[in-house]
């Protein structure tokens, strides 16, 4: 990585965080907000949560090809513009169509700076340091989010709806620092020489709509996996686990809040030595090992439940189930971004990138949705052996992919595995010996 890169990728990085930062402040007390501060009912603050999503879901397929044709810096800095105004909005809307318009416009935003972000750390990056730097973004993400959401905590008061306009307005600034520093960016026009993207046989042109990508067996995997992974996991965060914890195990509302900052304890304090222990290992290994270790929460969460008349073991379980999610969370950091890189031809970058966002955030949809039926029929037994069995089938669908990946998108550090061009490529790939 060469010095002007590095300091181009640390720019992005710091807009990256300070926008994470602003998130903090409203992500917690969104809910709140608008079901009691402005009186407008739960009804309405689970229709502005669903519109974050259905936002996300209109935007996402349009993306991907806007980025590899007008570049992502473009792209993220109408995102960033777009998202402060829906946040501002919501921090000024006083009645339920005004607060939904402005979800609509804040969740299309952050679904649009996703993906283009995603896409300029590509573009800054090779396939060696390529894993560090998508590290870092999660680690700073993770970090921002928590310390925005401990000051947001300070700040907020639901006497006086002044306070949640100052959160809005806080997130809303942090969205245009990010796009000033964004807008500033200068990118090479194509991903890094040395870049598995730029070095594979199909670097040329980006062939138009989606079908490429479709026919990218080993991609179609990763995105199979994106979809379990976030509906088994990060889907369940804000419903069935949570309900899980207070109803069956019957931990207060306080604690379930220690468990959420013992998840981002472990993903900021473990995420570089984490790093420093995958980097070098098979990707799809390791994504199988994360199958394993949020099987292993879910049996854990499910033994909370179990533990009556022991309230201090439930709740150590309750807290070590996240703890073990925020494992599992540092290991896909580096490791599930970087290869939807590794895996999209150098013109399509951007359009893997959505494609990723877009099945991610059809998870986050029906994961909450699913596990918030569940758990309201109290069917938490096999709530709990749903999940152990998707987090299974994590591991199993990850071995799988790794038999369609090359020697460089397992393992991109090790300088020995050349990915060697060829007249007529295997569609599989050259494969790694067992």
């Amino acid at each position: 990585m060469t010095t002007a890169t590095g300091a181009v990728l640390r720019r992005i990085q710091l807009g990256n965080a300070l926008s994470a930062f602003g998130n903090g402040f409203t992500v917690p007390f969104t809910f709140v907000y608008v079901a009691q501060v402005r009186g407008l009912g739960a009804g309405a603050a689970g229709a502005v949560l669903a519109t974050f999503a259905v936002a996300a879901l209109f935007v996402l397929p349009f993306t991907g090809r806007l980025i590899d044709r007008r570049g992502p810096v473009p792209v993220a800095v109408a995102g960033t513009v777009l998202a402060a105004c829906g946040s501002l909005g919501l921090g000024l809307s006083g009645s339920e169509p005004a607060v939904i318009m402005a979800a609509g416009s804040l969740g299309a935003g952050v679904a649009v700076v996703q993906p283009a972000l995603a896409t300029m750390i590509v573009w800054c990056s090779t396939t060696a340091t390529r894993s560090r730097a998508f590290a870092t973004q999660f680690f700073l993400n993770n970090l921002g989010l928590g310390v925005g959401g401990l000051i947001g905590g300070l700040i907020v008061d639901t006497a006086h709806p002044a306070s949640f306009v100052r959160l809005f307005a806080t997130e809303a600034s942090m969205f245009l620092v990010l796009g000033a520093v964004i807008a500033r960016v200068r990118l090479p026009r194509t991903p890094r020489a040395g870049s598995a993207a730029a070095a594979r046989p199909d670097a040329g042109p980006a062939v138009g709509g989606w079908r490429p990508l479709l026919q990218n067996r080993a991609m179609v995997l990763v995105c199979v996996l994106g979809f379990v992974m976030f509906f088994a996991c990060y889907g369940q965060f804000e419903s069935g686990l949570s309900a899980f914890a207070v109803e069956v195990t019957r931990i207060s509302p306080a604690t379930l809040g220690i468990a959420l900052a013992a998840n981002t304890a472990v993903i900021v304090l473990a995420q570089f030595v984490v790093l420093r222990l995958v980097e070098r290992r098979r990707r799809s290994r390791v994504i199988a090992a994360v199958g394993v270790v949020w099987a292993v929460a879910w049996l854990v969460a499910g033994g909370s439940g179990l533990a009556h008349g022991h309230h201090t073991a439930a709740v150590a379980a309750i807290i070590s189930t996240y703890a073990l999610f925020g494992l599992g969370e540092a290991m896909l950091a580096p490791t599930v971004a970087p290869l939807v890189a590794d895996l999209a031809p150098a013109r399509m970058v951007g359009r893997y990138n959505s494609a990723f966002a877009l099945v991610k955030q059809l998870a986050l949809a029906l994961g909450p949705a699913a596990g918030g039926l569940i758990a309201g029929a109290g069917a938490y037994g096999l709530y709990i052996v749903m999940l152990v069995v998707s987090s299974l089938a994590i591991s199993v669908t990850a071995l799988v992919m790794g038999r369609r990946l090359t020697p460089a998108q397992e393992i991109p550090s090790r300088p020995s595995l050349v990915v060697v061009r060829r007249p007529a490529p295997d569609p599989a790939g050259e494969r790694l010996p067992a």
